[in-house]
C-alpha cells in the first residue's frame, strides 16, 4: 500500500489501490477476519470517492445511500469528497458520508 494520500494519487494509482484493497478484503472475508474486512471495505469506499466529481453532488438534493436500500440522505453542504447532511426520516445528528456512498437516480 502506498503512503500517499488519495488526494495526491492519480486516477490510475487510485484504481490500483482499490484493486489491492479488494484482494485484501476478499482474503480477510475468507479467513473470517470480520473487523479487518470492515476496515478494508471503508478504505475502498473512501478511495472510490476520489474517482468521483464532488461538484456533481449538490446541496439540497437527496440521494439513496449505497448499501442501505430505502435510506436517503439530504446534502446540506459539501467538503471535499464528503457530503454533510442528514438521513431522511431519522432524528439523527448531522453526519458526513463519502460521496461514493450516494446513488443518484440516473
Amino acid at each position: 500500500m502506498s503512503d500517499k494520500r488519495y488526494s495526491e494519487m492519480s486516477t490510475y494509482e487510485i484504481q490500483q489501490e482499490i484493486s489491492v484493497l479488494n484482494d485484501k478484503a476478499r482474503k480477510a472475508e475468507q479467513l473470517g477476519m470480520i473487523n479487518e474486512y470492515a476496515v478494508l471495505e471503508r478504505k475502498i469506499v473512501m478511495a472510490k470517492s476520489y474517482l468521483l466529481d464532488p461538484s456533481s453532488y449538490k446541496p439540497g438534493e437527496v440521494y439513496e445511500i449505497e448499501g442501505a436500500p430505502g435510506q436517503y440522505f439530504k446534502i446540506d453542504y459539501m467538503n471535499g469528497v464528503f457530503a454533510w447532511g442528514f438521513r431522511l426520516g431519522t432524528s439523527e445528528k448531522e453526519e458526513a458520508l463519502p460521496i461514493s456512498m450516494l446513488k443518484s437516480d440516473s
